[in-house]
């Protein structure tokens, strides 16, 4: 087996990384629950890898992230269900759909992406998948039947708290201003505080969890993604950290030796870092 350009080997490399009997034990062993997570973490270094604008490893994280579609394809086609081509077809064909100003006729083309023909497309898009299910024997609806059941699962929890919210707004249900939502933030901190000194674990994390739908909400108000704000709050953590480390390093100290105090010292040393 060699390396290739083409599509085809990658293919051919997971079926045999697949084959009962000749396979990795490993990959064998796998199913589409158990590799889902992974798909998720490749899809965040490919994010990760833009964030560095480190295009190398860009170009390698990509290649990660097609190996896991082509691995949910091949468990896919070793069920009977689809296989790597039926994949490619669907996406061709939705996109060739949904951008008849660039590929229809002459007058599609020359009319433009006329406005509520993006909505009406993915609306007929919907009622095919409905129609296919049906005929399948499964439920029409293959989100649930609530109005916001077709807010994945799988989002990320602050993601997927905004997008609740967001869909629920659509409708009416929502703070008409941020103001008011700091009082409910107050409210769900005194709930937490009661709960820390009474209750069991189980209601403290859902306390702490309607504290944080709480800000995710205020911060929505405050037209401010709750995900990226903590992603930069994240990584403001690790530069300070690190040179908290580095301080340390340059005393012939490292962190295990340091006491808090020194690293408080440090870390706000660090604050004052641009």
């Amino acid at each position: 087996m060699r390396p290739s350009r083409d599509i085809s080997r990658l293919i051919e490399i997971m079926a045999a990384l697949r084959a009962p009997v000749t396979g990795c034990p490993w990959d064998v062993e796998q199913s589409f629950e158990t590799i889902a997570p992974y798909t998720i973490e490749e899809a965040y270094e490919v994010a990760d890898a833009i964030q560095r604008g480190d295009m190398d490893d860009l170009r390698d994280e990509l290649g990660d992230l097609l190996l896991q579609v082509v691995y949910h394809a091949r468990m896919a086609e070793e069920a009977g269900v689809f296989s790597f081509g039926d994949v490619v077809n669907a996406v061709t064909t939705k996109m060739i759909r949904r951008h008849p100003h660039v590929f229809g006729d002459e007058t599609a083309r020359s009319a433009g992406m006329a406005k509520g023909v993006w909505e009406k497309i993915k609306a007929e898009e919907k009622a095919g998948r409905r129609a296919e299910r049906v005929e399948r024997g499964l439920d029409a609806e293959d989100h649930g039947k609530g109005f916001l059941d077709s807010v994945p699962v799988a989002f990320p929890a602050l993601t997927r708290a905004l997008k609740l919210q967001e869909k629920a707004a659509r409708v009416g249900f929502d703070w008409s201003e941020a103001e008011p939502i700091l009082d409910k933030i107050e409210e769900e901190i005194a709930e937490l505080r009661e709960a820390m000194g009474t209750a069991g674990e189980a209601e403290i994390k859902d306390e702490f969890g309607d504290l944080l739908f709480a800000l995710v909400n205020f911060g929505r108000h405050l037209k401010i993604d709750s995900e990226a704000a903590l992603a930069g709050t994240n990584e403001k953590f690790r530069t300070r950290f690190h040179h908290v480390e580095r301080a340390l390093e340059a005393a012939g100290r490292t962190l295990d030796e340091a006491t808090l105090d020194e690293m408080e010292a440090l870390w706000q040393q660090a604050k004052g870092v641009k």
